[in-house]
């Protein structure tokens, strides 16, 4: 019992695996919050264009402000 304790902890293979899942959590991680400060500002964004047509005459529009 106390032999295969011993060459558990000394075994390699399981610590690749867990790098390997430590990096691919962390880069989608990243890739979330990436997406997610990009719709925000999209949003953003969009909400002051919608209400900039809304409030700027079709005229004023026409002929270029």
């Amino acid at each position: 019992m106390i032999q295969s304790a011993i060459a558990f902890t000394k075994n390699e293979y399981g610590a690749v695996t867990v790098d390997w899942v430590v990096l691919t959590a962390a880069i989608v991680l990243i890739t979330i919050a990436a997406f997610l400060g990009i719709q925000s500002g999209s949003n953003a964004m969009g909400d002051k264009v919608g209400t900039f047509l809304l409030e700027t005459s079709g005229e004023d529009l026409r002929s270029g402000l």
